[in-house]
């Protein structure tokens, strides 16, 4: 009886392990997104149009609230959230390139004083910032409303706002060459987007 149940046993395995290699051969059949389901979300005022550049920085957000001047106040908060937070890594950026390439005797103190003059730079250059895009909607289901907007400061502009600080401070002008602070700035500018 054990001898039977061992044969029929391995004869059901074989013939599912067959039917299961006939099964995976065949050519699987390639789902789209659209037929998994999925729907394409197409978000206003984004896009690789409206991402951050060699020439400008870029930053995209969006607001919702069932009043329409606050989903407005919440995108544009954000936005300039993300802005300063693009705006801190380039200066960033920039400042550690030039005092390591520099010769300065106090790095450490110089490093302290363009820290400083960032905070400033990045609050005066977001005064100047500029809407490239805004979109407002409203939500059929809940009534509440959506606003998308973006914010750009090209380069030059935050190049003259640290500029001004630099030549404002007398302190960081002993150290400052304007020349060799803009190429190393066009250089990391010439990084984003890439």
């Amino acid at each position: 009886m054990k001898k039977n149940f061992f044969k029929v046993a391995t004869g059901v395995l074989f013939i599912g392990a067959m039917s299961m290699m006939f099964v995976s051969c065949k050519t699987a059949k390639v789902l789209s997104p659209a037929d998994s389901g999925e729907v394409e979300i197409k978000t206003p005022c984004s896009g690789s149009e409206f991402n951050s550049n060699s020439k400008a920085l870029r930053f995209s957000a969006i607001g919702e609230s069932m009043d329409q001047m606050t989903a407005k106040k919440k995108a544009m908060s954000e936005a300039r959230a993300g802005l300063a937070g693009a705006i801190n890594t380039l200066v960033k950026g920039v400042t550690d390139n030039y005092v390591k390439s520099g010769n300065y005797n106090n790095k450490e103190e110089l490093m302290k004083n363009y820290e400083g003059m960032n905070r400033e730079v990045i609050n005066q250059s977001l005064a100047g910032s500029v809407v490239i895009c805004e979109k407002a909607t409203v939500i059929k289901s809940s009534g509440n409303y959506k606003y998308y907007v973006c914010l750009e400061l090209g380069g030059s502009d935050i190049l003259q706002q640290i500029n001004n600080k630099m030549t404002n401070n007398e302190q960081l002008k002993v150290d400052y060459n304007y020349e060799k602070y803009k190429k190393t700035f066009n250089e990391e500018m010439g990084k984003i987007g890439q």
